[in-house]
């Protein structure tokens, strides 16, 4: 995002709080990727529900799956360990996608997801794995919130920062 001109500060999730967040009026929220389930992801689901519907906000990896936990879907194992692998990605050219090319290649490290099945009724599907249901990207219906499951800060996720320039448009 630094690289694109915003300002950036970077706190850890287990190292803030609410009323700091409030503090630093924040116009844009990006919630970053970890290990583990969303539970365990300090403060990261506490602000995507503060702050849903008053600051747009995007999830990387973890961050896609806290919000895919907050508004009401399971994660769980992906069926598949993925550190470091290209995956071509189709998505619906809306929103964090616009003015991308309809499939692109995109990293992931991830060993949970989002379950299908479980997709809560606010959010949509804004991109899987071309040729499976594999949920890569969901948005809210309502609120300027959408998550990514890849990595679009990754060098070798093709126009990432075009990714993370739709959001900084947002």
């Amino acid at each position: 995002m630094a690289q694109l001109g915003a300002h950036v500060e970077v706190r850890r999730n287990d190292q803030i709080t609410l009323d700091e967040i409030r503090e630093m009026k924040p116009d844009r929220i990006m919630i970053s990727p970890g290990p583990g389930y969303p539970k365990d992801a300090g403060v990261s689901c506490d602000v995507i529900r503060e702050f849903a519907g008053q600051i747009p906000i995007a999830g990387v990896c973890l961050g896609h799956q806290c919000m895919f936990e907050v508004f009401g879907g399971k994660v769980d194992h992906a069926g598949e360990i993925v550190h470091g692998k290209a995956s071509v990605m189709v998505h619906d050219g809306k929103g964090l996608f616009k003015g991308m090319a309809p499939e692109f290649k995109a990293i992931r490290y991830h060993s949970l997801v989002g379950l299908p099945e479980t997709l809560p009724d606010v959010l949509e599907v804004t991109a899987t794995v071309k040729g499976t249901n594999m949920i890569m990207g969901v948005r809210h219906k309502q609120h300027k919130v959408e998550g990514w499951q890849f990595h679009p800060e990754s060098i070798l996720t093709e126009d990432g920062l075009k990714l993370i320039q739709n959001f900084l448009d947002m």
